[in-house]
């Protein structure tokens, strides 16, 4: 799905500059969109702008959904950090795959997996196609991730942050629309950082269905050509 495929090189350079323009419109239309007239919250020394929304929001959701919420399941922060965490994370594991490709580290990246040797999970269209052998390695590194993400849901290590919240654990405070300016490792960083990251592949995404050019092109081409670049 994030393979490299074959692109006419003169037509997409002619929209290579316009993929980073239609990226910046789509942030900037997004948060025009949807962002609420910014109100201001302070705790202790942050200050939080547009917080009253986002505690609506969770407070309803928590009124209409209590099991979820007690959780942390569904409008909650902490499904919020998490799945920033998550794009953050993927977005390292897709420069690596474009990184693997361009190295040619993927070993026989177009031979098709062998349905005898693999069985039916291989399959695309049944007893018609098979996988290539680089979806297959993308896949299965993949499926670690998962497993990794899995293990820190229902088997967390003491000094790890939870997936889920504990029994009787209140959630952190709504970050609201742009949380307090903190540099440096602090949780509205990661909030920043992880909203980013998902705002991100929503847009690449975007561009990439739009204009039919695979995804990892749109993020070499985002990257100035670094991605593929010998």
């Amino acid at each position: 799905a994030i393979g490299h495929g074959l692109v006419d090189p003169g037509g997409f350079k002619s929209r290579s500059s316009m993929a980073r323009v239609v990226c910046a419109a789509l942030v900037v239309g997004c948060v025009g969109a949807f962002a609420p007239v910014p109100a201001r919250t302070t705790t202790g020394a942050r200050t939080v702008v547009g917080a009253e929304p986002f505690t609506a929001a969770t407070e309803k959701y928590k009124s209409d959904f209590p099991e979820f919420s007690s959780y942390g399941w569904g409008v909650s922060t902490k499904a919020e950090r998490w799945n920033g965490r998550h794009a953050m994370f993927g977005w390292v594991f897709i420069v690596a795959t474009g990184y693997a490709q361009a190295h040619g580290l993927i070993p026989e990246p177009d031979k098709l997996l062998d349905l005898k040797e693999w069985g039916t999970l291989a399959e695309i269209t049944p007893r018609v196609s098979t996988i290539t052998n680089e979806r297959a390695i993308i896949l299965v590194a993949n499926i670690h991730a998962l497993m990794v993400s899995l293990c820190a849901a229902f088997c967390p290590l003491d000094y790890q942050d939870k997936l889920l919240l504990e029994p009787g654990e209140e959630d952190e405070a709504p970050a609201g629309v742009f949380p307090a300016f903190e540099t440096g490792v602090t949780a509205s960083a990661e909030m920043y950082n992880g909203r980013m990251a998902m705002l991100g592949i929503v847009v690449t995404s975007a561009y990439s269905m739009i204009y039919g050019v695979p995804f990892l092109t749109v993020v070499d081409q985002m990257l100035g050509g670094l991605l593929y670049k010998g």
